[in-house]
């Protein structure tokens, strides 16, 4: 169980300074990721990262809005910003039996047309996914993702659609498991999860781009050479 990250081979750039906004989620794959660039434990050589840390869906958004360099995407989002973001080679995250999850705290619950789901995200593939396997849900509401468990344990909601470690706590706020989105998915194509890629504005310059992949690859090969550093 887990994901698995991509990385590709070195190149060297040359240019100036350069100050860059980099969008990250809080989950372990980002930190995973990018714990080596944030604390500097890597030479980032001539690029500046300002950082910003929101959930998934709010860097959806800002993606659509062109605010962000560099952020996290969901894969599902990327389909409709390819004119203005380009996949980067590393960092991207894919898995096997690590999918989103639909929880509802009845152990009883069919979702239908008019059950209430919360959802972490229109753009999210977790959204997707459900979309895929319930074609018919009407109420939908976006909800954060880390208060999606708290919601319908409260019977906020009939159902929610959960990711990232709720997946492993879920059971002990007693919310039973309706389907496992990411089980529905692999059986359906054989494929692993598309679960988020790292993306870069087409427009900035190529050697910057291949220069944020290097160090974004880096980032990747230090944190599984040290895979105890970025807990600490």
């Amino acid at each position: 169980m887990g994901t698995k990250t991509i990385i590709r081979p070195f190149y060297q750039p040359k240019f100036a300074l350069l100050k860059l906004t980099i969008g990250i989620s809080p989950c372990p794959n980002d930190t995973f990721i990018f714990d080596a660039i944030y604390n500097r434990r890597i030479d980032t050589r001539d690029l500046e990262f300002e950082f910003v840390m929101e959930d998934v869906e709010y860097l959806n958004r800002a993606a659509f809005e062109g605010r962000l360099d560099i952020t996290k995407l969901s894969y599902y989002a990327f389909t409709q910003l390819t004119p203005m973001y380009q996949m980067m080679q590393s960092g991207g995250a894919l898995g096997r039996n690590c999918g989103p999850l639909l929880v509802s705290n009845r152990s009883d619950f069919k979702p239908d047309e008019n059950s209430r789901i919360a959802i972490p995200g229109k753009n999210t593939t977790a959204n997707f996914l459900l979309s895929l396997a319930y074609p018919k849900l009407n109420h939908k509401e976006e909800v954060i993702f880390s208060s999606i468990e708290e919601q319908v344990a409260s019977g906020a909601f009939d159902a929610g659609l959960i990711i990232h470690e709720s997946r492993f706590t879920y059971r002990d706020k007693g919310l039973h498991l309706v389907t496992d989105l990411g089980v529905f998915w692999e059986q359906r194509t054989g494929t692993p999860i598309p679960l988020g890629g790292i993306v870069i504005k087409r427009s900035l310059d190529e050697q910057v781009k291949q220069a944020v992949n290097q160090v974004i690859r880096e980032s990747v090969q230090f944190a599984f050479d040290h895979p105890k550093v970025s807990h600490e």
